[in-house]
């Protein structure tokens, strides 16, 4: 197992480096400006371009780059809150996005596994059928109607939740986002639970268990579940990127500082803040290669198949 993880681990550094990579240099030759030229003179950009080593080869650019990255430091803004550091205007929104995202995913993914597995044990009655009507609509319904919805409801109608999201009360103000984002994860994982439970249901091994006498939950627990949650997984994992990261339009409806709502203002600001949308292109890729490590490592867990195959694949 540990040979396995080291495998992934390796391969996925060297995959994080190759993107970093293509990121700095499709950046570096992106038509636009990055300073404000409107509030700048040709000889303050030339200066500034010369300072931040913007004219240098770009393999220097690169390497001068990389050396600061691995500190940590992605550099300071061109455009964007007076150039200040990017690693302190980004600790804020990602504390914004992961938390309110972070608490959309638990929400989804707890209400959805529960909905399919009752859907499930139920199949063909009115709950399996409520339960598929739901996903279906989750899945089509976008996040942010959803969120007008419970913002004319639950702050307007009914004054409980605040109408715009309020730092000093974060956890307060983070329902309202959170339920909204957390719709189509919830009927995804429900509907995916439900279908890959009924198929897994149906197999010779379950019905094996059952002619030993295994019933009830340690027959679902044991046998149905564990075999179901791989293509769950699976599914969740980009949606757990997608959520950590931040909804574009419910953060920018909800008033929520968050990296979504950076990644807006650092393409369509005064100047295209190439700096901002290598930082964020970087932390995008990170998230979503981080998460399918741990699927990866999840799948050898779950099913030890995987890691056979893996090995003798590796072998031959």
């Amino acid at each position: 197992m540990a040979k396995y993880i080291l495998k992934r681990i390796a391969l996925a550094l060297a995959t994080l480096l190759l993107i970093v990579f293509v990121l700095f240099v499709l950046v570096r030759i992106m038509p636009g400006n990055p300073f404000p030229s409107e509030r700048m003179s040709a000889e303050q950009i030339a200066n500034k371009r010369a300072e931040m080593g913007l004219d240098d080869p770009i393999m220097v650019q690169f390497g001068n780059y990389m050396g600061h990255l691995l500190q940590g430091d992605f550099g300071k803004g061109t455009s964007l809150y007076n150039g200040a550091p990017i690693k302190t205007v980004l600790g804020e929104c990602i504390s914004n996005s992961f938390r309110i995202g972070g608490l959309a995913i638990l929400i989804g993914t707890v209400v959805g596994l529960i909905l399919g597995i009752t859907a499930a044990l139920n199949k063909g009655t009115f709950i399996d059928g409520f339960a598929t009507v739901f996903s279906i609509i989750g899945v089509c319904v976008p996040s942010y109607v959803f969120l007008i919805f419970l913002q004319y409801f639950f702050a307007y109608r009914i004054p409980f939740f605040p109408y715009f999201f309020d730092s000093s009360r974060f956890l307060f103000s983070s329902w309202v986002p959170s339920l909204s984002l957390s719709l189509f994860t919830m009927s995804t994982v429900a509907r995916f639970t439900r279908n890959e439970m009924v198929e897994v249901m149906d197999s010779d091994y379950v019905h094996l268990a059952e002619s030993k006498g295994l019933y009830g939950s340690q027959l679902v627990l044991r046998h149905v579940l564990r075999n179901a949650l791989i293509p769950i997984v699976t599914v969740l994992a980009p949606l757990v990127v997608d959520l950590l990261t931040g909804a574009l339009v419910v953060e920018k409806i909800y008033g929520i500082n968050g990296i979504g709502k950076l990644m807006v203002d650092a393409i369509a600001g005064e100047g295209v803040d190439y700096n901002y949308v290598l930082a964020l292109g970087i932390l995008y890729s990170s998230l979503y290669i981080g998460i399918m490590l741990v699927v990866d490592i999840l799948y050898g867990i779950l099913d030890p198949r995987i890691r056979v195959a893996a090995k003798r694949g590796g072998d031959a």
